[in-house]
């Protein structure tokens, strides 16, 4: 298992048979994922790797994960159902997913064109942790 997000960055999550190799598909998205973690840090959350994977944290609750996937790589947010998503960036990773919502990206100039809108998503998955506010895990919503 992995110990850090450097390690995450520079290896993959190692949970596949192509971690540790030029195939793993986190390095499809190294500059992506390197200006995603940046601006994590700016909105002051606490780095740390869960389920092989970098997890943000503010006052130890789990706020969001970001994950490369295949075709893209996300910002998965636990509390996504509650975040207000006017601007219909957030994606709902399957059909029965309950609370998680992600906002997904597959190019670099997505990040960068869309930063003030990305952090607004952060600070307000923030404040949803501050108020202890809870999914409804019996419904889909």
């Amino acid at each position: 298992m992995i110990q850090s997000v450097d390690t995450y960055l520079s290896e993959g999550c190692m949970r596949c048979k192509f971690g540790g190799t030029p195939r793993c598909k986190v390095h499809n998205w190294q500059e992506e994922m390197n200006q995603l973690r940046r601006i994590l840090l700016e909105c002051g959350l606490t780095e740390e790797v869960k389920w092989s994977v970098p997890c943000y944290t503010f006052r130890k609750g789990n706020v969001l994960i970001m994950a490369a996937f295949r075709d893209y790589c996300a910002l998965s947010f636990f509390k996504g159902s509650l975040l207000n998503d006017s601007p219909g960036m957030l994606t709902r990773p399957t059909e029965n997913t309950r609370g998680g919502r992600q906002i997904r990206f597959t190019e670099l100039s997505q990040i960068l064109e869309n930063e003030d809108l990305i952090k607004a998503y952060i600070f307000e998955a923030i404040e949803i942790e501050k108020q202890g506010l809870k999914v409804d895990h019996g419904k889909l919503i």
